[in-house]
């Protein structure tokens, strides 16, 4: 509400000192959150996965955790396909929308320079096969320089997996170190989570500092003509966030849905407002823990590892556009070609990075290799209208990681929601 008052109060110098302090303000916040993902990650897998009973019970919990992940992603690719294909936002009178083109060219003059590095960016992916994503998902699980990894927010996998690797050695060490290890990283982790929770608590303050610029700033105009393209996204992410990951919740893991979207509020307002699975892990993780009432062995585990890899909303989002622009532009995509788009985005979603916008590349990748033409055209008019879409399918996301937590945590025989 404030960012919808502020462009129309008239006082133009004083919104703009509002506007930039609460970027600052959300910036900081952000950052608070940034600077606490790799020990978080580090100590919490450690400690979960050392506790676990040596290699056989790694195994059965990274089982069923890449199971359901791979699961709930081709669920939320195939609403994305369904929805798209019945309501066909790119098509007006069963024709191409000749309004939506147009758009699609004024946006590309107008924004091309400023989206231009977004642009050279996904031209230099786009060119990479099938094969060429598999190696390079290999090569981010296995960092020549783990501290590299670890630096970098967006390469979270190798790091989960060097914890991994570091926790399961733990397990075979002789009983004296192995427990004097694992101690010490629980000990650890107990100290990561306090200073999650001191971030917590100024977690209403950073959320509205993040959503009000965003409000301020957006137009209205493309959000018009790309309106039926805008709503079929959101009902796609609807479908999957209110109907499907429920369904899950209630029928598998016998969870209310209700408590479960309760207890994760926080973790899902912290990733709308910041479209950051990554920034949001720390959040996630006190959420499921606290108020599901999921093990930290399980969370540790399932949690990190989806951040990094399950991406339902972003696999839904990218099916979604690239159809959508498939529509626009005439082009007429066979069943065949359109399960190639299912397969590619469940892939590319593997590997996308838990940041904002991370998804574009990966978009531009599949338009290339399906060949629809004007591709870089409505690239950068997908990205004039991308934020908010960011938004609810990091919230999309984020859900996702929490019911497969719960899941997989009901499978291991634990009782959640037990004070709910």
């Amino acid at each position: 509400m404030a960012g919808r008052i502020a462009p129309d109060s008239g006082a133009l110098q004083v919104i703009d000192s509002i506007i930039e302090t609460a970027s600052f303000v959300g910036e900081l916040f952000v950052r608070a959150l940034k600077m606490i993902i790799v020990p978080l990650i580090v100590t919490s897998v450690v400690a979960g996965i050392s506790t676990l009973r040596g290699v056989e019970g790694f195994a059965r919990l990274g089982l069923k955790t890449v199971g359901f992940y791979t699961l709930t992603t081709t669920l939320a690719i195939v609403v994305g396909l369904v929805l798209v294909n019945t309501i066909a936002p790119g098509l007006e009178n069963g024709e191409p929308s000749a309004v939506i083109q147009e758009a699609f060219s004024a946006e590309a003059s107008a924004s091309g320079e400023k989206f231009s590095s977004k642009i050279a960016m996904a031209d230099e992916n786009s060119e990479r096969s099938g094969f060429d994503l598999i190696k390079n998902l290999g090569r981010q699980m296995f960092p020549p320089n783990v501290i590299e990894a670890a630096s970098n927010n967006g390469q979270m996998l190798g790091l989960i997996v060097f914890s991994i690797l570091l926790a399961l050695a733990i397990t075979k060490l002789p009983e004296q170190q192995g427990d004097h290890l694992a101690l010490t990283f629980t000990s650890l982790n107990e100290a990561v989570i306090m200073i999650t929770q001191w971030i917590m608590k100024v977690a209403p303050i950073g959320v509205f500092a993040l959503i009000m610029p965003v409000v301020y700033e957006s137009g209205g105009e493309l959000f018009l003509k790309l309106g039926k393209y805008f709503l079929t996204v959101l009902l796609a992410l609807a479908v999957h966030l209110f109907l499907v990951l429920p369904a899950l919740l209630f029928f598998v893991a016998k969870v209310n849905p209700l408590d479960h979207f309760r207890a994760m509020r926080t973790a899902l307002l912290t990733a709308f407002s910041t479209a950051s699975s990554s920034a949001t892990l720390p959040l996630t993780m006190r959420g499921i823990q606290d108020n599901a009432g999921v093990s930290k062995r399980v969370a540790s585990f399932t949690v990190p590892l989806g951040a990094t890899v399950n991406m339902d909303g972003t696999a839904l989002y990218e099916c979604v556009a690239v159809i959508f622009v498939a529509q626009v532009m005439g082009v007429e995509l066979s069943v065949a070609a359109q399960i190639g788009i299912v397969v590619a985005a469940l892939l590319t979603s593997v590997g996308v990075a838990g940041i904002p916008s991370a998804s574009l590349v990966a978009i531009m990748l599949i338009l290339k290799s399906s060949n629809i033409p004007g591709a870089e055209a409505a690239f950068v008019a997908l990205l004039a209208v991308d934020r908010p879409l960011d938004m609810c399918r990091t919230a999309v996301n984020v859900f996702g990681d929490s019911c497969a937590a719960s899941v997989v945590a009901k499978s291991e025989g634990e009782t959640l929601y037990q004070n709910a």
